[in-house]
């Protein structure tokens, strides 16, 4: 487990290493280049999952469990909002359901953590979890991206999971996602793209997703426009912000709603 920079958790956890690209929304996945580096400074966990093509990190598909991470978030007495699998996917069709449900576990271990699951494989988790017979533990956030409207029947996969809280990552943004029916989806994070090849993100697109979060009651979270600011000029992160119609948006969902 770290200590993290992203705005809306306060750490992350990595029981799983490798992934491997299903839509769009992966073409410059931060987790491939963090993976490349770290393989190049010699940490065994992520030797060999990316290979370069033009220049750029892509996974190679490869999956690791890493059991002697489980043990980690019982280590932590500290109440915190924790990410579990910033560098992967916990449903990705190679992660062994033995070990999705040990990490269950300790979640269900640590009630005193939030633990935010995010993934863009939510049939999987919806069937997974369903099978398991509807069991919600009220400490666990699920949660899948969408970047665009190619990918919107995720939230439809997303509503049918059981859980405490569910939530959708429109990050990065890369196109409009249209209409969406946020019913039973308690919070949406809305992010821009960032790094050297980022595509750029429109302020309409935010504004129809934070409009229909507020005839939803969803919580809306702006974590950054990236590398592309309001103006539709490109320039560091940092220099663009986080601020959009004048202010921040830090919203969080507000309590656990058991379906």
């Amino acid at each position: 487990m770290a200590e993290t920079e992203i705005e809306w958790t306060d750490a992350t956890w990595n029981p799983v290493a490798g992934c491997s690209i299903m839509s769009s929304g992966c073409t410059n996945c931060y987790a491939m280049r963090m993976a490349k580096r770290l393989d190049a400074m010699g940490v065994e966990k992520y030797s060999n999952l990316t290979r370069t093509v033009n220049g750029q990190a892509v996974w190679t598909g490869a999956i690791r469990e890493d059991r002697g991470s489980l043990k980690i978030p019982i280590s932590w007495k500290k109440p915190r909002k924790i990410f579990v699998n910033s560098m992967s996917d916990l449903f990705h069709d190679l992660v062994s359901e033995q070990f999705i449900s040990d990490v269950w576990q300790v979640m269900a271990d640590t009630p005193h953590h939030n633990y935010q699951i995010l993934t863009k494989r939510p049939d999987r988790m919806k069937n997974l979890l369903n099978s398991w017979g509807r069991v919600v533990l009220p400490n666990v956030w699920l949660g899948t991206s969408v970047e665009s409207k190619k990918v919107v029947s995720r939230v439809d996969e997303l509503r049918d999971v059981p859980a405490a809280i569910r939530f959708i990552s429109f990050e990065p943004l890369i196109g409009p996602v249209g209409d969406i029916d946020l019913q039973n989806i308690h919070w949406a994070i809305v992010g821009g793209e960032s790094g050297p090849n980022a595509r750029p993100i429109r302020e309409e697109w935010i504004d129809e997703i934070h409009d229909q979060c507020d005839d939803h009651e969803t919580a809306f979270f702006f974590k950054q426009w990236g590398t592309w600011g309001s103006d539709n000029k490109k320039r560091s992160k940092k220099a663009n912000g986080r601020t959009y119609r004048g202010r921040t948006w830090d919203d969080m969902p507000s309590s656990a709603v058991s379906i």
